[in-house]
């Protein structure tokens, strides 16, 4: 994947916005999360360290114009109003567990007040700041799979348990009866 800095102080050439969009639309034709985030005001570690804590979980952070991530919208299908996204828009592309990203962006704009998160989509569906709030804070698909599988062997080790008490306590009568002959 290639990342597309911003020159500063020059516009990009039609060729260079082309590169931009299809890399965008590739993006978003493979993404399962798509989280919109204002990154204004966050330092160059704060934005080096989102990455990093991303790249883990098979998430990509995209600084973008927003005129062009309106043209990208266009072309899918997507209506986006450029006024419900303030500030520097950057975009994190979730491409494997679908609650991570956003559980990721949530926890670390815990911790750094100056990244807000701004809206999203989530299985297809458009949500608002606050519903992907929600869902940065529900527990990622491997807690979820632990929490079944407690679930399921709580009753099998209970029921464990229980036999094992028939046992102890027949091992306990029998010392008892052992200990009073002698």
């Amino acid at each position: 994947m290639q990342t597309f800095l911003f020159p500063s102080g020059m516009p990009f050439t039609r060729a260079q916005k082309q590169k931009i969009i299809e890399g965008l639309q590739e993006k978003m034709s493979r993404q399962k999360t798509l989280v919109f985030i204002d990154i204004k005001g966050l330092k160059v570690k704060e934005m080096s360290l989102l990455k990093k804590k991303l790249k883990e979980v098979d998430a990509n952070l995209q600084v973008i114009k927003k005129t062009l991530f309106n043209l990208v919208c266009k072309e899918r299908g997507i209506i986006v109003n450029p006024k419900e996204l303030p500030g520097q828009l950057a975009l994190v592309f979730g491409f494997g567990d679908e609650v991570m990203p956003a559980k990721t962006v949530h926890q670390f704009a815990e911790s750094h007040t100056a990244l807000k998160i701004i809206g999203g989509y989530f299985e297809k569906n458009p949500l608002s700041a606050q519903d992907m709030i929600n869902v940065g804070r529900l527990p990622s698909k491997q807690e979820l799979l632990a929490k079944m599988v407690g679930s399921i062997s709580a009753p099998i080790s209970g029921f464990a348990n229980v036999l094992q008490g028939n046992i102890k306590g027949l091992v306990l009568a029998l010392n008892a009866t052992r200990e009073t002959k002698q």
